[in-house]
Formats: structure tokens, C-alpha cells, sequence
């Protein structure tokens, strides 16, 4: 079955679930800055809307619009400041 989770008081909200990739969340952001701690490798894709991203050990920000994916490796933090609603996927390797 589904999980919902929900992070920075309610600004992401995510439903967890499996499929033949594995794990993986459905979610969106509010407008905001936040900041993710990975466990394991994340593949974010957005959906819908654009993401501004801090990769791991980088000062530069990158952009990543509906379509576009990026990857974190496991045991880093990300930032990320949202403009937009912002929808996306992200698969658990």
C-alpha cells in the first residue's frame, strides 16, 4: 500500500510506492528552500515546474525543468529552492 509522508511543515508532501524499479516517491514542493539528506542513491526527476539544486561539495546551482533528472549519491545532503509548485518522481537504487 501507499505511504504518505509529509516534510517542512507540510511544504513537501509525497506518497511512497513500489513498482519495477523499486522504491520510489510521487510528491510535490511549495515554494521554499529545503534541504534532503539521502541514504541511498536518489534519481529526482521533475515532473512539472523546475527545481534550483545544490548538488553534494558544489557552490553551483543548477536548474532542472519538467522532463530533467538529477542524481545524489547515498549519505550526502542536496539543497534545493523551489519558485513553483513543483512536482516529482524519485527513485530509492
Amino acid at each position: 500500500m501507499f505511504q504518505v509522508n509529509e516534510y517542512f511543515d507540510g511544504k513537501v508532501k509525497s506518497l511512497a510506492f513500489e513498482n519495477e524499479e523499486g522504491a520510489a516517491t510521487m510528491g510535490v514542493m511549495a515554494e521554499g528552500e529545503y534541504v534532503f539528506n539521502t541514504s541511498c542513491l536518489e534519481v529526482m526527476r521533475v515532473v512539472s515546474g523546475s527545481l534550483r539544486v545544490q548538488l553534494p561539495v558544489s557552490d553551483v546551482w543548477q536548474t532542472f525543468t519538467a522532463g530533467e533528472s538529477f542524481e545524489v549519491a547515498a549519505n550526502k545532503s542536496f539543497t534545493v529552492q523551489v519558485s513553483e509548485q513543483t512536482a516529482y518522481l524519485c527513485l530509492y537504487r
